[in-house]
């Protein structure tokens, strides 16, 4: 029985918004050391899981690479499992403005029904 080949370029698994894209290369644009961003889940949270974003000189041999527009993401296969069918998008609201995971309960079972969960499901933690 041989193990399933690890998909290292990804597609449509994750959807990342025009407005993220734009924000997070505004973000990296002027930083020489940086290579990309590292999308990650961690436990904890009101579904179990936290998700977040960091940015990263290079991948590592366990990364899943997402790329458009001269970005560059990067999830292991981990934290994939949980990210399938999220989309990640950037939103302002007043002085507020912050990256949102949308559809994070997709894969990871939960509910997204605590109550310090925003109403797109993102914002756990």
């Amino acid at each position: 029985m041989s193990t399933p080949q690890f998909n290292s370029q990804l597609s449509n698994e994750i959807n990342v918004t025009p407005e993220a894209i734009e924000q997070l290369l505004a973000l990296t644009a002027d930083e020489e050391e940086v290579n990309g961003v590292r999308i990650f889940v961690s436990g904890g949270g009101c579904g179990g899981m936290s998700y977040g974003m960091t940015l990263v000189e290079e991948p590592t041999e366990f990364d899943a690479t997402w790329s458009k527009d001269g970005l560059n993401m990067y999830v292991d296969a981990v934290a994939l499992s949980y990210l399938e069918g999220v989309e990640i998008d950037f939103q302002t609201q007043g002085a507020n403005r912050s990256f949102v995971f949308k559809n994070v309960f997709a894969n990871s079972g939960g509910s997204g029904t605590c109550g310090s969960c925003g109403a797109a499901g993102g914002g756990c933690g």
